[in-house]
């Protein structure tokens, strides 16, 4: 169970929704609901308002995470290292340690001497379909979003979803952020079918036949399914990036 999942069980245990959580932190409701989902991660200061809003502390929202962390195995170049290391004599890891003090401050001071970098810009469409415009129009179909640490590392664009076929992982209105890797069966993508942009999961089986699910089975209606020869048009406009990618049941 992680961070988003521990967060939404301890609101739901409240009985606050993610209105409510969204006004005590000062965020978006769809903000509550990436936190949720695992698209974006709160900022520190938010989470330290996160943490006094669920009346609970660090520990309990992170704890699988920190599980993780402990039990995560070190490379096989650095228990190569390691190993080398502990052959050493007493001045020999004293010559090490003055080595990675040093490299480590040489490090810090070649980063403060580096001039700033220009913040990243990426694109927010407003909605699915602008994403698919050829030549969209600037302040009308899509607005500069800056990228912060909220945004995922190699996010190219942003859309805001609309509808509820996507939910609970993708709430309406809320906000998902979009890469162009490879699609995979399981990924969730921007698609434009037969001229029409929609956010769905991807699955291809062996047979050939694509299906593009909603997540949400009440909104089984909206799933989409292509047979080879049917005509129908497909195009992938980009892979939705999230931190897991359920199947539907």
């Amino acid at each position: 169970m992680g961070f988003g999942t521990r967060m939404r069980q301890r609101r739901e245990e409240l009985g606050m929704s993610r209105g409510e959580l969204a006004e005590l932190l000062g965020v978006s409701r769809s903000a509550i609901g990436n936190y949720e989902t695992g698209i974006s991660a709160p900022k520190e200061e938010i989470l330290l308002r996160l943490f006094d809003a669920l009346q609970v502390d660090p520990n309990y929202l992170y704890r699988d995470s920190f599980r993780a962390l402990s039990e995560a195995s070190c490379s096989a170049e650095e228990r190569l290292l390691l190993e080398k290391y502990r052959t050493l004599n007493l001045t020999g890891r004293q010559t090490v340690q003055t080595l990675v003090d040093s490299l480590s401050l040489w490090q810090v001071e070649l980063e403060n001497d580096r001039p700033p970098l220009e913040p990243r810009v990426i694109p927010l469409y407003r909605s699915p379909a602008a994403a698919g415009y050829a030549a969209p129009v600037f302040g009308e179909d899509f607005e500069p979003l800056t990228v912060t640490a909220d945004v995922p590392v190699g996010a190219e664009l942003a859309v805001r979803i609309q509808g509820d076929s996507m939910e609970p992982q993708i709430t309406d209105g809320s906000v998902v952020y979009v890469n162009h890797d490879p699609l995979r069966s399981g990924d969730i993508g921007i698609f434009c079918v037969d001229g029409d942009m929609v956010c769905k999961q991807y699955y291809k089986d062996p047979m050939g036949i694509v299906y593009l699910f909603s997540l949400n089975r009440k909104r089984s209606d909206a799933d989409v399914v292509f047979t080879r020869g049917s005509g129908r048009s497909l195009t992938c406009f980009g892979r939705v990036m999230m931190h897991a990618q359920p199947l539907p049941e």
